[in-house]
């Protein structure tokens, strides 16, 4: 099926907590995996919650990746929108194992068909 893009919702569980409540380790994991998924970044910007959580955004040329964390709870959220040739599931998975995650759910969504 031919479409506008695809969205990845990823919830990452088990993760570390220190690596989650890092602002400056996020935000160079999240670059890297924009890298490796062959990416253009074009605007970043991360915040740091008091006292403690991290929320962040890479805005692509293919679109964006966005991640919050829960240290209390080793979680993340994190979305891969791509309307553009990315490899947005060798971010995920980069992602995952920088987290040092024990599980992920990941939802596939198709956005705007091109067929209906």
């Amino acid at each position: 099926m031919e479409c506008l893009g695809v969205h990845l919702l990823d919830d990452l569980v088990g993760c570390d907590a220190e690596l989650l409540d890092n602002s400056f380790y996020i935000s160079q994991i999240m670059v890297e995996a924009a890298r490796m998924a062959n990416a253009t970044i074009i605007h970043k910007h991360f915040h740091k919650f008091k006292p403690q959580g991290v929320t962040g955004f890479l805005l692509l040329s293919e679109s964006h990746i966005s991640i919050h964390t829960w240290p209390e709870l080793g979680k993340a959220a994190v979305d891969f929108y791509s309307c553009g040739d990315i490899d947005a599931r060798a971010a995920r998975d980069y992602l995952v194992d920088r987290l040092k995650a024990t599980n992920s759910n990941t939802q596939e969504i198709i956005r705007g068909s091109l067929n209906a």
